[in-house]
């Protein structure tokens, strides 16, 4: 079972910085323009799940595209 603070595997946070975003599932497609503002500036839409009130997304950028060269 995942932690509700964490709702993706720990191993991505090695390799990725990682953002959580929950709101309703009404909201969410509200947010179409600020989903595409998000892949614009190198974000992935890595997981998304939900349940009966909340809908949970994760969005990640690899380290190497946060830091290139390697610094």
């Amino acid at each position: 079972m995942q932690d509700r603070n964490r709702p993706y595997p720990e191993s991505w946070d090695r390799v990725a910085d990682v953002r959580v975003f929950r709101t309703s599932a009404m909201d969410w497609e509200k947010l179409i323009t600020w989903r595409a503002d998000m892949r614009k500036r190198g974000w992935k839409l890595l997981k998304v799940t939900s349940d009966d009130s909340e809908l949970v997304a994760v969005f990640g950028r690899t380290k190497t595209d946060l830091h290139p060269g390697g610094g």
